[in-house]
């Protein structure tokens, strides 16, 4: 099979970064991009002060007595996003004292890492734009971008230092899973099977980090064990449910609802979750023949052909079986909630869940 590389997920600026396209400029509501309500009015109100107070600790964060490496740092913090990791540190935190000074630090840890890997990634991928501006790389060149990269990451490990050895140690380790996702991307599955590669680098390279982003939430706020672990397996899980749900809409959107071209993964010889299931199977029908064939030589430049591929895997077994993939493991991510205290933040957590399995019938 052809070997292709996905970038970090939820992180492009030309496909979507989650469920809808990235939030630009000073964050709307909470919620705004990825598919979390927010029933209680006090939950909504607790959690936007926690992620404004973690916009200002990132811009200091970020800053540098040398102006280029200032500038660069405050690249991508200040062109927006989502901020999904420090939303689920506001809500995990929600199962303790959400007030603790060191949640708005453990929140600023997973942005400034998951900001650092996107200044890698544009230069792994070569990639010119990111949120609907330059990428550092296309602007500065990728020796000032894969310093910066390394700036940040040297940031979040300084403020994780100041949280305790422990949070040290987590950090560490989500960063070295990281890696391991961006290694096993890059060289392919080899001689493993495809599918499996594919879901595990989907783990290790947004699991991890959507995961610790939760663990530091209900850890700093002072949680019991029991409620650390179980909102920590809910966000590795809810991680991937989430990027297996925009490689279906990719797919089955008939519009720019994704905030990408339906097809973007086809033009880019992008494998997602999809076109590896149509690939490993070995129907003798025409559709299911032609779509091998389609598939099986990584990007596709000619518009007809994309447009074609589309049509076969909308109608296709292996979109069915991709749908019941992410049904699955959003409704795991829901029952790892199920014995948490029944709070509002219980119940904003559990919508993501029936948001992605709902979006995926």
């Amino acid at each position: 099979m052809h070997v292709w590389h996905r970038e970090n997920v939820m992180s492009s600026d030309s496909r979507a970064v989650g469920m809808t396209a990235d939030v630009t400029g000073p964050l709307a509501a909470p919620n705004a991009a990825v598919g979390i309500t927010f029933d209680d009015p006090a939950l909504e109100a607790a959690v936007r002060t926690c992620l404004d107070g973690v916009e200002s600790a990132l811009r200091d964060a970020a800053t540098s007595a040398d102006p280029v490496l200032a500038e660069v740092a405050r690249h991508l913090a200040d062109a927006g996003g989502k901020r999904f990791r420090p939303l689920l540190v506001a809500l995990a935190a929600q199962f303790g004292d959400a007030r603790a000074p060191e949640v708005t630090s453990a929140a600023v840890v997973v942005e400034l890492t998951h900001l650092a890997t996107l200044y890698h990634d544009d230069v792994m991928d070569e990639a010119s734009v990111r949120r609907g501006a330059a990428s550092a790389n296309a602007r500065w060149g990728n020796s000032i971008a894969i310093l910066t990269g390394d700036f940040l990451f040297a940031r979040a490990a300084e403020i994780a230092a100041g949280l305790g050895p422990e949070a040290v140690r987590i950090q560490s380790r989500t960063f070295a899973r990281l890696v391991h996702g961006q290694i096993a991307e890059t060289v392919g599955p080899r001689e493993s099977n495809p599918i499996e590669h594919y879901l595990q680098v989907i783990a290790d390279k947004t699991g991890s980090l959507i995961g610790t982003s939760a663990r530091f939430g209900a850890m700093f706020s002072g949680a019991p064990p029991p409620v650390v672990e179980a909102v920590a397996a809910y966000g590795d899980t809810i991680g991937v449910a989430f990027q297996l749900s925009d490689d279906l809409l990719d797919i089955a959107s008939e519009s720019a609802e994704s905030g990408k071209t339906p097809g973007t993964d086809l033009r880019e010889g992008v494998p997602t979750l999809p076109m590896l299931y149509a690939l490993a199977d070995d129907a003798a029908d025409a559709g299911s023949m032609r779509m091998r064939e389609i598939l099986g030589h990584g990007p596709i430049a000619d518009d007809g052909v994309v447009v074609e591929a589309l049509d076969l895997l909308r109608e296709s077994a292996a979109m069915k079986r991709a749908r019941e993939t992410v049904r699955g493991y959003a409704e795991r991510a829901r029952a790892q909630l199920a014995h948490l205290p029944d709070v509002p933040a219980r119940h904003a957590l559990e919508s993501l869940a029936d948001f992605i399995a709902d979006r995926s019938a």
